[in-house]
């Protein structure tokens, strides 16, 4: 931050917010370091004073003739997602290797826009069930509402590759059983949830810290495969359980681990259901948001909680483009990109080549 009462205001809310068991692990930054990914900050020529929302830069390409493409995810000062921000809230500056500080690039003239991401990030859901015989017995009916209502919210319409959800459920055996693989058909998710018989398990046991260990495995060897494939990767583990781990196959401290290791792309939720939960463990799986149902009657509810905060994660990434003004020869340009929404401001600044650059842009 650009000042010392900026840093103990952020630092008095960081700890307020995690003092309430939300600490929101946002996706490839820390936000108790103030990080902007591979951006930094404006600048003091424009005179932005200090970023009340954080623009963290994930990934940027050119593409010929004149196209600037930036990935970012948008966020508060408190970690929270920032979505459904439109185009015409950014306003463009560039400065060239002439000019003394930047100049404002039309947002119209330059064609920006908020383009789909698919083509370089991918989000995808673990949906995590505890399918043990208390809840077969007690709340199963209510657990499909729930569940099917979690999935129509999540889901995006019309389907897009760049976000996908699984279902896995878990009772007391050693093993994260898959009950529909990795897609983005919101049919196939319901179909998997509806199918779902109180014969599925007859296990009494619970083995909720190996249901955590096993997650965070998938969740990586998801982001792994992004990678290889030169695509950004986000996950989202959404795990819910009416109980505590009764099999004492791993123990708490093993699945916490797994749960701070693990890559800082993946957030963590949690839904607990009845008397029989432990709230403060569930909170600390959950870092990123966790809600608990009294009962059974309440559980379509926190489902729907949960829901927007994980629509919220997944919809506060952007890929902006435009069309630069700038052509071979140019070198290095400074880019910076601010964004206004409501009262408050961000912005990050970074840097592009405009090598082989020319008129037009597609």
């Amino acid at each position: 931050m650009k000042n010392a009462l900026t840093y103990l205001s952020l630092t008095f809310f960081t700890i307020l917010f995690i003092s309430c068991g939300n600490a929101d692990d946002d996706v490839s930054f820390d936000i108790n370091q103030g990080e902007l990914g591979k951006g930094k900050e404006p600048d003091n020529c424009l005179g932005f004073g200090d970023n009340e929302l954080l623009l963290s830069i994930q990934d940027q390409f050119t593409t010929l003739p004149g196209k600037i493409s930036i990935l970012f995810k948008v966020s508060d000062l408190l970690g929270n997602p920032i979505s459904g921000l439109t185009a015409n809230q950014f306003t463009i500056y560039e400065q060239g290797r002439n000019d003394d500080c930047f100049n404002t690039i039309s947002s119209s003239e330059s064609l920006a826009r908020i383009s789909p991401n698919s083509q370089v990030f991918s989000n995808n859901t673990l949906l995590v069930l505890d399918l043990s015989n208390s809840v077969l017995e007690n709340s199963l009916e209510e657990l499909k509402t729930a569940s099917t209502s979690f999935i129509n919210n999540v889901m995006p319409n019309p389907e897009t590759d760049s976000f996908k959800m699984a279902i896995y459920w878990f009772d007391g055996e050693d093993k994260l059983h898959l009950l529909n693989n990795l897609t983005s058909s919101t049919s196939e998710l319901t179909g998997a949830i509806d199918g779902i018989t109180a014969d599925i398990s007859n296990d009494p046991s619970t083995d909720l810290y190996g249901a955590v260990i096993k997650s965070v495995d998938f969740a990586e060897d998801l982001l792994q495969e992004s990678n290889q494939a030169s695509i950004i990767g986000a996950a989202s583990i959404v795990l819910f359980t009416d109980g505590t781990d009764q099999a004492s196959r791993f123990t708490k401290d093993a699945a916490l681990k797994a749960v701070n290791q693990a890559d800082r792309n993946i957030s963590f939720f949690t839904i607990g259901l009845g008397s029989e939960i432990d709230t403060e463990i569930l909170e600390e799986i959950g870092k990123t948001a966790s809600v608990f149902a009294g009962n059974k009657e309440e559980l379509e509810a926190t489902f729907t909680q949960i829901s927007q905060r994980v629509s919220e994660q997944a919809n506060s990434f952007y890929l902006f483009e435009y069309c630069t003004p700038k052509r071979d020869g140019s070198g290095d340009n400074n880019l910076v990109i601010q964004l206004t929404d409501g009262g408050l401001q961000g912005a990050v600044q970074t840097k592009f080549s405009a090598n082989g650059f020319t008129g037009g842009c597609e």
